[in-house]
């Protein structure tokens, strides 16, 4: 069958729908026929990806930002999980934050992002699942690829869509980071980690937490320098309980990669966690950003898939 591209047309403000035949074109030039399926709603990506895999697809290829992976990478793992073979991932960025492909090393150039698909190399990643309370409530379950943040990286999604159709992504991400600071609060979180039969807890008192399958979240900030996509490994990293203007200024060496020397700042290592909050009234201004996606809130329990999906990749 012809590699399915699924490309949300909303990503960059709307410039990926603007470009969306001239991006098409260059795909075929490189990749051949193509079937295409624009996205038409919030998650309407997963249920394409899903169908895709249904269809005995072999390759699909998510066209826009992390956003649009991350409802690829739900369909496909939701697939994988009723026992069906998933399509290998082709990924062309054309979002805000690009932090998936920083991760996978990809140059954020169309035309190399078509040579790694037409290459055929792929590598196969980790995926987190986690099941969680929706913002009505109710018990859910979905899957990240990249990052899921807790507390501050929620307040952020909250700003970005409206930057990010006026900046570029990393300008977005900062200007709206500081918003989201002056929101914050501090939360006591409680954590039971497991690594196979280990199980440890800890109690952190933080304004935010990430829980780092990839290095990169935020467009471009290296919250995890140690992380890789398939080491079967969570790297769970606090970024401490420091008052506003210290943190902002603290975590401004968070670009580089240099926040882990803070004395503040904590990290584990982890398969699986439990995490809920010990100050449950900052419950609303302590939301989950997953892979950028403002999907929930506490309590969560993640646990990793090793290898479950391959991706193409230099």
């Amino acid at each position: 069958m012809r590699p399915l591209v699924i490309l949300n047309p909303n990503s960059q403000g709307g410039k990926t729908g603007a470009r969306a035949d001239e991006l098409c074109r260059v795909i075929e030039r490189y990749l051949g026929a193509i079937d295409v399926a624009q996205t038409e709603r919030p998650r309407h990506g997963v249920t394409v990806a899903e169908e895709a895999a249904d269809a005995g697809r072999e390759v699909v290829i998510a066209v826009g930002g992390d956003g649009t992976i991350h409802e690829v990478v739900n369909g496909l793992m939701r697939a994988k999980d009723r026992g069906v073979a998933v399509p290998r991932l082709g990924i062309v960025g054309q979002g805000t934050g690009g932090d998936l492909r920083r991760t996978l090393a990809l140059e954020h150039r169309l035309d190399r992002y078509c040579q790694v698909i037409a290459a055929g190399k792929t590598r196969s990643v980790d995926v987190g699942r986690l099941h969680y309370r929706d913002h009505d409530d109710a018990a859910a379950t979905a899957y990240f690829v990249n990052i899921l943040g807790i507390g501050l990286g929620g307040l952020v999604d909250r700003y970005i869509t409206r930057s990010a159709r006026r900046f570029g992504g990393t300008v977005a991400y900062f200007t709206s980071t500081l918003k989201a600071l002056a929101q914050s609060e501090i939360g006591v979180v409680r954590c039971r980690a497991r690594i196979g039969s280990e199980e440890r807890e800890y109690r952190l008192s933080t304004r935010t937490l990430a829980i780092c399958n990839g290095r990169y979240f935020g467009g471009g900030m290296e919250v995890a320098p140690m992380a890789t996509l398939d080491d079967g490994l969570f790297h769970v990293v606090s970024l401490g309980d420091a008052p506003k203007l210290e943190f902002f200024l603290s975590s401004l060496s968070i670009y580089r990669g240099k926040h882990v020397e803070l004395p503040k700042v904590e990290i584990f290592a982890c398969d699986a966690i439990d995490i809920d909050l010990d100050n449950p009234r900052i419950r609303e201004v302590f939301p989950l950003d997953v892979d950028g996606e403002p999907l929930g809130l506490l309590p969560l329990r993640v646990e990793l898939v090793p290898r479950a999906l391959s991706i193409f990749s230099p």
